[in-house]
């Protein structure tokens, strides 16, 4: 493989990583400096996001695709649950979770969702309970417990409505990552998170239409970060990834992309200045741990060994 072509991946999957993790700390921004509502910031990033990467694959690749998937109706009416019960459900409650709480804890329990996929597959008996999965539910549990709890039971060091949004995220995502398989099979990347963007961006649109809301109160600061969490944090971040497993495998893009977290948590406890105890950073390592863990092991027991053929990870935060 051409050196300058596999150096471009590796910048395009950390950048992308980086502008995720710093994506939700500057959306916390947003609600916690601005008072942005998170119905109106989740439907406007969905849609302005999701027409810009069909946009993308308009200009840049198969642009029969954009179409070709609603006249597959079984293909279609996938993409329309994907799109509510997925993308929705996986991008409304991680910014719920990030609104009641914080950007850090929000990523990193959403980064459980390997975890519950795991159980999910074992109590199904697709999967046999392997070692790996052993340390990997420990590590999730083990550092949930400091992260949430900073070490002491008796009281909680982030609201409990955060968690359970988090936790909710993090249920979402395991479902976004199941059920986008077979339409990842078939269609491009772009193409099915484009739509599922936008199909979720419009349904949300009836409970809370995007134009509702007043922006000429806003400092000038505040339409920069608007711009970051949509171009930025959900547009550019998603196209990088795709755009590095040419020249990255799937592993490799994974693992870099573990960067997210960690960015997340930097930048919210040194740009936001919120308070991070020393066992939250010791639950913030188990986790860290259990996702390296993961990507470095693509090889699970839901497979048992075998590799899907042209399996490409998908970017939701």
């Amino acid at each position: 493989m051409n050196k300058s072509a596999r150096k471009i991946g590796l910048i395009l999957v950390m950048t992308g990583a980086v502008f995720w993790g710093v994506g939700g700390t500057v959306a916390q921004k947003l609600f916690q400096q601005y008072a942005i509502d998170v119905n109106w910031l989740v439907t406007t990033r969905l849609l302005a996001a999701g027409f810009l990467l069909l946009a993308v694959q308009f200009y840049g690749k198969d642009r029969s695709q954009i179409f070709g998937v609603w006249k597959n109706k079984r293909a279609a009416f996938q993409l329309m649950i994907f799109g509510l019960l997925g993308m929705l459900a996986v991008q409304y409650t991680y910014m719920a979770s990030i609104k009641h709480g914080n950007a850090a804890v929000a990523t990193l329990l959403q980064y459980l969702a390997p975890v519950m996929i795991i159980i999910y597959l074992l109590l199904r008996k697709q999967s046999v309970l392997t070692r790996q999965d052993v340390v990997t539910v420990s590590l999730a549990l083990v550092g949930c417990f400091f992260l949430l709890t900073n070490g002491s039971i008796s009281q909680l060091s982030v609201p409990a409505s955060a968690i359970i949004w988090g936790l909710l995220s993090g249920l979402a995502l395991a479902f976004y990552t199941l059920y986008a398989v077979p339409l990842l099979k078939q269609y491009d990347s772009l193409v099915i998170v484009g739509w599922a963007m936008v199909i979720g961006g419009l349904a949300l649109s009836f409970i809370h239409p995007p134009w509702r809301i007043d922006m000429t109160n806003l400092a000038a600061e505040a339409y920069i970060y608007l711009v970051f969490v949509i171009i930025f944090g959900t547009m550019l971040a998603f196209w990088f990834y795709i755009e590095s497993l040419q020249s990255l495998s799937p592993k490799e893009s994974s693992l870099l992309g573990s960067i997210e977290p960690l960015a997340a948590v930097l930048t919210t406890v040194i740009w936001l200045k919120e308070p991070f105890g020393l066992f939250q950073w010791v639950g913030t390592a188990c986790i860290m741990g259990m996702i390296l863990l993961l990507a470095l092991n693509k090889k699970s027991s839901s497979d048992n060994g075998r590799p899907v053929k042209n399996e490409k990870p998908l970017r939701v935060s």
